[in-house]
C-alpha cells in the first residue's frame, strides 16, 4: 500500500531568507571539508619528517601508498555509508561518520610504523567518505535555491581552511623548541582529532532533513521542524513571503540498485557522464599534486622538511578564495559556463606550470606561487563537480549518487594519483613528474568541455525542478542540456 502526501516544503525551504540559522547548519556541516584538508595537509607537510629514521622511516612510495590508501578508505566509506544516508537519514549518517572519522585519527598519532599507520589512514579517509555524501545531501536539501550554488562551493573550498591549520599544526609542532619531529607529527593528528569531537557535539542539534523525512513518509516530523526553522528566522527577518508551489510525494521502499541503475544509466544519462568526468579529473588533478606536495619542495626545491608548511600558505589561500570570489558566479552567469571555464583555465595553467618545472625555471617560491594560481581555479572547478553531482538527482537516492560518483571518480582518479606521482618522483627526474602534469591537465580540459556540451543549467532551480523525486508526481524531464532553462 502507497501512501501520498501533499506538501509545500520544499518551497518554504527555498523561500528563506539568509539566516543566523543557515550559517549554524554551514558551520557544523561544513567542517568536514575542513577536517579532510586538515588531515591531508598533515601528511603532505609532514611528508619529508616521515622519512626520517627517528620518526617513521618511510620510504616517498609508501607516502604516496598511504595517500592512496586514504583514498581508498574514503571510498569504501562514501559507498557504505551513502547508501545508508538515504536509507537511515542524513544525521544519523553525519554523526555516525563523524565519530569512525574522530577514532581514527586520534589512533594515527599511536602508530609505531608503516602498517598501523597506513590502517589509521584507510579507516580516516572512510570516515571523511562517509561525510561526503551525508553532507552534501542535507547541506544542499536545507539551502536555498537561489544561493545553493555559492555556498556549496564556499563549503567545499574550506578544504583549504583545513589545509592552512594542517600547515599551521606541523609549521609550529614541528619547531624543536616546541615539540620537534619525533613527536610533533603524532601531535598534529591528535589535535585534529580533538577539533572533530568538538565538532560532533555542535553537529547533534542541526535537524534531519525535512526533504527526507517527506520522502520517507514522516510528514508531522517534517513539518516540525520547517516550522521552528521559519519561526526563528521570521522573529529576525519578519514575516515570511507565501508559497504556492506544492508536491505530491508518494512513499515508497528506499529505491533498489536496479531503480538506481536505470536513473544514472537511462533517464539521467547524459548527467551521469558529465559528473563522472568532473569526478575523476579532479580527482586526479588534486591528489597527485597535493599528497606529494611536500616531495616535490624537498627533492627537487631542496626545501628543508621543517619549513614545507610554509609554502602551504599561498597554495591554501588560492584554494579559499577560489571557490569565495568565483562561487556567485555560478548562480548568475550559470553552472555549465562557469565550470567549462574554470576547468579548462586551470588545466592549461596546470600544462604551462609542469612545462615550466620540466625546464628548471622556477624555484621553490615561484613553483607555489605558480600553484597558488593554478588552483585559484582548481579548487572552484573541483567544488563544482560535487555540487553537480548533489543537486542533479532525485531525492531518494541521492546520498547514493554522490557516493557512486565519488568513489568511482576517486578510485579512478584520486586512488592512483597519489602512488603513481610519489613513483614519479623517487625517479629524480622533473620529465617524469611533468609527465604527471601534463596528465592531470588533459584530464580536466576534456571533463570541462564535457560539461559545456551535456551540463545541466541547474542555477536558481529547486532541486525538485532539476530532479523530480522519484516518489513525486511530477514527470522527470530528462537530461537537460545546452537549450534548458533560458
Amino acid at each position: 500500500m502507497t501512501t501520498s502526501t501533499t506538501t509545500d516544503i520544499p518551497a518554504r525551504l527555498d523561500r528563506l531568507p539568509w539566516s543566523r540559522w543557515h550559517w549554524r547548519v554551514v558551520i557544523a556541516l561544513g567542517v568536514a571539508w575542513v577536517l579532510d584538508g586538515l588531515e591531508v595537509t598533515l601528511v603532505g607537510s609532514l611528508g619529508g619528517v616521515l622519512e626520517r629514521n627517528d620518526t617513521l622511516g618511510l620510504t616517498a612510495a609508501q607516502i604516496g601508498g598511504a595517500g592512496s590508501l586514504y583514498i581508498g578508505g574514503a571510498v569504501v566509506g562514501a559507498l557504505v555509508f551513502g547508501r545508508l544516508a538515504d536509507r537511515w537519514g542524513r544525521k544519523k549518517l553525519f554523526l555516525i561518520t563523524l565519530a569512525v572519522y574522530t577514532v581514527a585519527s586520534f589512533a594515527t598519532a599511536f602508530s609505531p610504523g608503516f602498517g598501523l599507520f597506513a590502517l589509521c589512514r584507510f579507516f580516516t579517509g572512510v570516515g571523511i567518505g562517509g561525510e561526503y555524501a551525508a553532507i552534501n545531501s542535507a547541506i544542499d536539501e536545507l539551502i536555498p535555491a537561489r544561493v545553493r550554488g555559492r555556498v556549496n562551493l564556499a563549503i567545499n573550498g574550506s578544504f583549504w581552511v583545513g589545509a592552512a591549520l594542517g600547515a599551521g599544526l606541523s609549521l609550529v609542532l614541528l619547531d624543536p623548541r616546541v615539540l620537534g619531529p619525533v613527536w610533533g607529527w603524532r601531535a598534529g593528528f591528535g589535535l585534529g582529532a580533538l577539533l572533530a569531537l568538538a565538532i560532533l557535539l555542535v553537529r547533534r542539534h542541526v535537524p534531519e532533513s525535512p526533504r527526507w523525512l517527506i520522502a520517507h513518509g514522516r510528514a508531522d516530523e517534517a513539518e516540525a521542524v520547517v516550522a521552528r526553522i521559519e519561526a526563528e528566522v521570521a522573529a529576525r527577518h519578519g514575516p515570511l513571503a507565501p508559497v504556492t508551489q506544492r508536491l505530491v510525494f508518494t512513499r515508497q521502499a528506499a529505491p533498489s540498485l536496479r531503480q538506481v541503475a536505470e536513473v544514472l544509466l537511462h533517464r539521467y544519462r547524459k548527467r551521469s557522464v558529465v559528473a563522472l568526468s568532473l569526478m575523476v579529473s579532479q580527482a586526479f588533478f588534486y591528489n597527485a599534486i597535493f599528497f606529494t606536495y611536500a616531495l616535490v619542495l624537498t627533492r627537487f626545491h631542496g626545501v628543508p622538511d621543517n619549513r614545507v608548511a610554509l609554502y602551504i600558505f599561498p597554495f591554501a589561500l588560492g584554494n579559499v578564495l577560489g571557490p569565495l570570489l568565483l562561487g556567485p558566479l555560478f548562480d548568475r552567469v550559470g553552472r555549465r559556463r562557469m565550470i567549462a571555464l574554470t576547468y579548462v583555465l586551470s588545466g592549461i595553467g596546470l600544462a604551462l606550470t609542469g612545462a615550466a618545472f620540466m625546464a628548471g625555471w622556477l624555484n621553490a617560491l615561484t613553483q607555489a606561487l605558480c600553484w597558488s594560481a593554478v588552483f585559484f581555479l582548481a579548487s572552484a572547478a573541483a567544488s563544482s563537480a560535487y555540487l553537480t553531482v548533489s543537486e542533479v538527482f532525485p531525492l531518494e537516492m541521492r546520498a547514493l549518487a554522490i557516493s557512486l560518483f565519488y568513489a568511482v571518480g576517486t578510485g579512478a582518479g584520486g586512488f592512483a594519483a597519489p602512488l603513481l606521482f610519489g613513483l614519479l618522483i623517487d625517479t629524480g627526474s622533473r620529465g617524469a613528474v611533468a609527465v604527471g602534469y601534463a596528465i592531470g591537465a588533459a584530464l580536466v580540459i576534456a571533463a570541462g568541455l564535457i560539461a559545456l556540451r551535456w551540463g545541466v543549467d541547474a542555477e536558481r532551480r529547486s532541486l525538485e525542478d532539476i530532479a523530480p523525486p522519484m516518489g513525486s508526481d511530477v514527470s522527470p524531464a530528462g537530461d537537460v542540456g545546452v537549450a534548458a532553462r533560458r
